[in-house]
């Protein structure tokens, strides 16, 4: 990106020039509001990368049985299973100073707001791990017919949930299918016929082509030679040519994966669309979210464990030894946020929750001799900013939903924070999320952070002008958060390569645990890589359990 651009150079460059020449009708647009650039702590982040050397004063070691690396959900999790199992002697150490990664939150005079992921489809009676976590919040009201759990009403995503702004005027749903012609509808009824074989389908041992999480899933040829194309592939193949089709697709990857159908997996397109399916001829497993998304999943797991957290403390060394008579164990460096305190550990076993591209800077071993597959993983970025509304935005046609969706918008929209809790007057909070979609995961981190709080926050509200007009008088305040490596891109090959299936083995006493070792950054997925990490370090150490997965 150059170093100085004019606002339309700006706005052409992350919005496309047809939103630019718009956004730039007026010569003086309102001012921009206050806020802040609440970023993830990239600097001493930066300086481990670079080779930062730490020493740890004799005073400052402490011995644990386990150290987990990582406060995001699949460190969390992995604290919960251990806790569950007795085991106390844990610390978990976190470089921010909240916990929750993607699925933090913020807090406001309004409601509370998330900073990343928002919801959790209901989970089927299949994921007793999952179900387990969601009852302790008293999510579920009892069973169906099926046997699966039945989300309480407060809990559901609340009608209206999803609309689409195109020409003018909001739509409900997100397939837009005002101005459809025949041949649209057609293709779209061909497109969900496609997905329900998909849905049905049964390996030779009975699993499913796409299950949560994606671990249970089939890994049969007929499935697997789906992660050889691209989604934009697979539907060519389909002759699905429709561009309303077309957009709806690229929309589902971009808002799971923050990739477009030419760069996301025909693996991951179709699990996005069949996956959370039970059977043909049932509905899609229901959307749980409350106003700050799975921020309260977070604060519900830091709260069981909270006590043993180390947050604002960032490892820079994680080197296996030979302690005799102990045998092999673990000593892990960290480095307080602002590089001048540091701290060691020594643990029987390391968890490592964090993302796997970090254990090729952090890991000794790694360090020395980087493994060939560790460059396999590619991040995806995004830019998410909170706006703080006095009144709602004027909308033309269908009312203020959960999701709201700009059909010309390389953005995915917005959330709206108020709308779980009927507040349909008044402030209100909206979350508005950006992936930024290029082919080269470097170049996105680099056009993220290219600009600062106040330039992002005239892309996002020349965006969103484009739907309403009032929105720079009705914002009083812009908060910014750039997430440079946000989610796992799962790119032809990834799901089903070595990769992945090698970065998810222990080294030594060294588990790991993270949603990018399933290739697709869910919730769902996060928790298992979680539990199941920690499930390996109470096998290690001969610690009876039963598993729960």
């Amino acid at each position: 990106m150059p170093t100085a651009m004019t606002r339309r150079e700006l706005l052409a460059a992350f919005l496309g020039m047809p939103l630019a020449l718009q956004g730039c009708q007026s010569s003086s647009p309102a001012a921009i509001p206050p806020g802040e650039l609440i970023g993830t702590s990239a600097t001493i982040g930066h300086r481990i990368r670079d080779g930062l050397q730490v020493s740890v004063a004799g005073d400052r070691w402490e011995n644990h049985e386990v150290v987990i690396i990582g406060g995001g959900i699949a460190g969390l999790s992995a604290a919960r299973r251990l806790k569950m199992s007795g085991i106390d002697d844990f610390v978990l150490i976190e470089l921010e100073s909240e916990p929750g990664g993607t699925s933090r939150s913020g807090d406001s005079d309004v409601v509370p707001f998330p900073w990343g992921a928002h919801y959790v489809p209901a989970p089927s009676q299949q994921n007793r791990a999952l179900v387990d976590l969601l009852e302790e919040l008293d999510v579920f009201e009892g069973r169906d017919e099926h046997g699966d759990p039945v989300v309480a009403e407060q809990f559901l995503c609340r009608y209206p949930q999803e609309r689409v702004f195109y020409r003018g005027r909001w739509h409900e749903g997100l397939y837009l299918r005002f101005g459809a012609s025949s041949d649209d509808l057609r293709q779209f009824d061909a497109f969900q016929k496609e997905i329900n074989r998909w849905i049905d389908w049964r390996d030779g041992r009975g699993r499913r082509a796409f299950a949560i999480p994606m671990a249970a899933s089939s890994d049969d040829a007929e499935v697997t030679n789906l992660d050889k194309i691209t989604m934009s592939e697979w539907m060519a193949q389909h002759g699905f040519t429709s561009r309303r089709l077309g957009w709806y697709v690229d929309l589902a990857c971009r808002d799971d994966y923050g990739m477009t159908i030419d760069q996301a997996s025909a693996w991951a397109g179709v699990f996005y669309f069949a996956a959370r399916v039970p059977e043909v001829g049932r509905k899609s497993r229901p959307f749980i979210t409350w106003p700050e998304g799975n921020g309260r999943l977070v604060t519900h797991l830091f709260g069981q464990i909270k006590q043993q957290c180390r947050l604002g403390l960032a490892v820079a060394d994680v080197n296996p030894i030979v302690d005799n008579p102990n045998g092999t164990r673990v000593e892990v460096t960290a480095v307080s946020a602002d590089g001048n305190m540091a701290h060691g550990f020594r643990a029987d076993h390391v968890i490592f929750a964090a993302p796997h591209f970090l254990a090729r800077f952090l890991i000794r071993p790694y360090r020395k001799d980087p493994p060939a597959y560790v460059s396999e993983f590619e991040y995806g970025s995004w830019l998410v900013a909170n706006l703080r509304l006095r009144d709602r935005p004027h909308s033309e046609d269908f009312p203020l939903c959960w999701d709201n969706v700009l059909y010309e918008s390389p953005s995915v929209g917005y959330v709206t924070a108020t709308h779980q809790r009927g507040m349909d007057y008044g402030p209100t909070i909206l979350t508005y999320y950006y992936p930024l979609c290029e082919d080269d995961p470097r170049t996105a981190r680099q056009k993220l952070l290219s600009i600062g709080r106040d330039e992002w926050a005239d892309v996002v509200l020349t965006d969103l002008q484009q739907a309403h007009h009032d929105i720079r008088d009705l914002t009083e305040r812009l908060d910014v958060m750039r997430w440079g490596h946000a989610m796992i891109r799962p790119k032809p090959g990834f799901i089903s390569g070595a990769a992945r299936t090698t970065g998810a083995k222990p080294l030594g006493n060294i588990h790991f645990a993270h949603s990018d070792l399933s290739g697709i950054a869910l919730f769902e997925e996060a928790f298992y890589r979680g539990t199941l990490a920690a499930e390996q370090v109470l096998k290690s150490a001969n610690v009876p359990y039963q598993s729960i997965l």
